[in-house]
């Protein structure tokens, strides 16, 4: 083998081509090197990529508020049909006045989420979400349909997936105090005319609530210590909840915000029972239809139900008739109060739902 010549060309390299950057992944979609590693079974349960199966999966999320509303239509249809009719009665200006006040509820649930975080959001996409949220929220227990929402609609505007986690926290344990501080205020601005004794649980049923409460307790402080796994992440999330709640606190206008939001949303709710029980003739004072509702939503906020539906209604209706009303006018205010909150926010909600979907906020 000769040498070659100093001036003679060096011999050409094959050009290196540069790998097709793989575009991005739809949800439910896998990588490429993710693909290859699933078996072959399951490879062809997971769609592929393609901007087909991301319009597919859009118009899915799109529709399936407005599915879950005529599933829940078809199964309680009795419960609207019968408020509707016997709301024929009513008063419709005092009526209209509930309808005012529903509306509020989600005003002031979005002061709520914003004191919740030191981000300021928009105020109309957060307005529309909180609306598209109540809808949301009647169709999982315990609230979990509404959180999730909200934590798109976070998500989106940027703040990272702890943060947005810490400030739905944040939001769950800010109301019931507040509800709290709101009923404290009640009995010691009208003394007179709230019957507290009436509504106190007798001493086995307060047994059995402080037992149930002190074992769930007992069941998280065990879970929290004995399993590893979640140890970490949640002392990582009551870490961030406790940072952002002081950032939170350090601005006059997010406390406000946070507290008055709080404090406005079951007056709100209130006043909606106080609406319709005044429409139908209920003999009772606004005080005394306000006061039951802070007192039933309470003690039914310890059942997970759908919006509280159920235990809430039982509830509202006993508190009801243990300020002196009539067992029926007060069982039609509490249909009439679930016609309003949620049966006639449920087809716009859902709508709002779906349009902040396709307009890719949530």
């Amino acid at each position: 083998m000769y040498p070659l010549p100093l001036d003679a060309p060096l011999p050409a390299r094959p050009a290196a081509t540069d790998p097709e950057p793989e575009p991005p992944c739809s949800a439910l979609t896998l990588p490429t090197n993710l693909r290859s590693r699933v078996p072959g079974g399951l490879r062809r349960l997971v769609p592929a990529r393609s901007a087909a199966t991301a319009r597919r999966l859009r118009l899915t999320l799109t529709l399936l508020p407005l599915l879950l509303l005529g599933v829940w239509a078809a199964v309680d249809w009795r419960t609207v049909y019968d408020g509707a009719t016997r709301l024929i009665s009513a008063d419709p200006r005092w009526l209209l006045a509930g309808v005012l006040f529903t509306a509020l509820c989600s005003v002031a649930a979005a002061f709520v989420r914003q004191g919740a975080v030191p981000e300021r959001l928009p105020p109309g996409q957060l307005i529309a979400t909180q609306f598209a949220a109540g809808a949301a929220g009647h169709a999982l227990p315990g609230n979990i349909g509404a959180h999730a929402v909200v934590l798109r609609f976070l998500r989106g505007r940027g703040i990272p997936l702890p943060r947005a986690t810490a400030s739905l926290a944040l939001y769950s344990a800010v109301k019931p105090v507040a509800k709290t501080l709101v009923i404290l205020a009640f009995l010691v601005a009208f003394p007179g005319t709230l019957k507290l004794t009436e509504l106190l649980p007798r001493g086995e049923t307060l047994a059995l609530a402080g037992a149930i409460t002190g074992v769930s307790l007992a069941a998280v402080v065990t879970l929290i210590t004995t399993v590893r796994p979640l140890r970490q992440p949640l002392i990582g999330g009551l870490r961030t909840a406790l940072t952002d709640t002081r950032v939170v606190h350090s601005r006059p206008v997010r406390a406000l915000a946070l507290w008055g939001g709080a404090a406005a949303f079951p007056l709100c709710q209130g006043a909606v029972v106080a609406s319709v029980g005044t429409s139908l003739g209920l003999p009772l004072s606004w005080p005394q239809m306000v006061f039951a509702y802070l007192v039933a939503s309470t003690a039914a906020g310890a059942v997970p139900a759908p919006g509280g539906l159920g235990p809430m209604d039982a509830a509202l209706v006993f508190t009801l008739v243990a300020f002196g009303a009539p067992a029926a006018v007060a069982t039609t205010t509490v249909i009439g109060y679930r016609v309003l909150t949620v049966w006639l926010p449920l087809l716009p909600g859902a709508l709002v739902l779906s349009a902040l979907v396709r307009a890719k906020v949530l």
